[in-house]
């Protein structure tokens, strides 16, 4: 039982120790040496200390279920992996990605060779067999969802006419869902009622879509602290909340500002294209309708609270993990 459980960080203390104590020295080396480089370079671990803070709340024990907090944490870099191979990105938490310091084959196949782990790590947890079917059905459920999300993401990008709705629904599916289920793992495995974990699924799936909301508000506005180069979806066309915004919105000679700095040619000008975009959100008032949306997907998430029958202390505990995931540097 985590002391001060308010405290998140000691949840991600506990989750970067036990991941500093997986053993990757197998054979071959250039198989496995790439996954120790990638769970090595930072990370909050949010997504398997959300998992510990569930399994706390309703009274289980978080030491029989750290493998199972450990193959979230494995299977999200897994994703992440792959993101970058497909987005041919440099540089993740600051740091070359693995397609960038080892070659896109490498990161292919130590990628899958991370999802095979993840299961592994799913076997060690102590877990009930009539549970251990439930979580592997959860786990499988939302591996899948997220794959769908992430070829939703590919297709958009070969379109001009994505509305807010579909792109709400691909980040429910990529981003959204892994939150939402590690919650509902965590309070699976403590032993919590179809209801409570219902409302838990309910809460992180809320909180997951103001997550990636604020990740596409912080990718134009926030700071190079962030570990990641600011505008790159503005250089890459990336359909986002802002950009499909300022699609559906602008009008006249707007509309053909935009259309010129979306045209492939203009990536080799970065930073001028950078800031006539963001001149345009700011023309049409994207920021302010960005920053909408999150706040009203973070009031739907504490509002699905309202039905979890547990003390106000734990209730609190979720609010603050909400403000932790939500209030990331600007």
């Amino acid at each position: 039982m985590i002391e001060n459980k308010s405290n998140m960080q000691q949840y991600q203390t506990l989750i970067s120790d036990a991941l500093s104590r997986l053993d990757w020295a197998k054979s071959p080396e250039a198989l496995y040496q790439p996954i120790a480089y990638a769970l090595s370079v930072g990370g909050k671990h949010l997504r398997p200390a959300m998992l510990l803070m569930a399994v706390d709340i309703f009274g289980g024990k978080t030491q029989d279920v750290m493998p199972a907090a450990l193959a979230v944490e494995v299977f999200h870099n897994f994703t992440l992996l792959h993101d970058d191979l497909m987005d041919k990105a440099d540089v993740r938490r600051g740091q070359a990605t693995v397609q960038k310091k080892y070659g896109p084959n490498t990161a292919v196949l130590s990628g899958d060779q991370m999802l095979i782990a993840a299961y592994q790590l799913l076997e060690k947890a102590k877990i009930s067999d009539g549970n251990f079917r439930q979580v592997t059905k959860l786990f499988s459920t939302m591996a899948e969802q997220i794959c769908q999300g992430q070829q939703y993401d590919m297709d958009f990008e070969k379109r001009d006419d994505v509305v807010i709705a579909e792109y709400m629904h691909m980040i429910e599916l990529k981003t959204a869902v892994l939150l939402a289920t590690s919650l509902q793992i965590g309070t699976l495995l403590a032993g919590a009622s179809a209801e409570q974990q219902k409302c838990l699924y309910k809460f992180g799936l809320n909180l997951g879509l103001a997550f990636q909301l604020r990740d596409d508000y912080l990718d134009v506005y926030g700071t190079q602290s962030l570990g990641k180069k600011i505008g790159g979806d503005i250089v890459n066309n990336k359909k986002t909340y802002l950009l499909i915004t300022a699609i559906d919105l602008a009008k006249g000679e707007m509309k053909n500002q935009l259309e010129f700095w979306l045209q492939p040619n203009q990536a080799q000008n970065p930073e001028e294209k950078i800031e006539a975009v963001k001149d345009i959100y700011h023309q049409l008032g994207v920021e302010q309708m960005t920053l909408k949306a999150i706040d009203k997907y973070t009031k739907l998430a504490q509002k699905s609270l309202e039905k979890l029958d547990i003390e106000n202390d734990k209730k609190q505990m979720l609010l603050q993990l909400a403000d932790t995931l939500l209030k990331r540097n600007k």
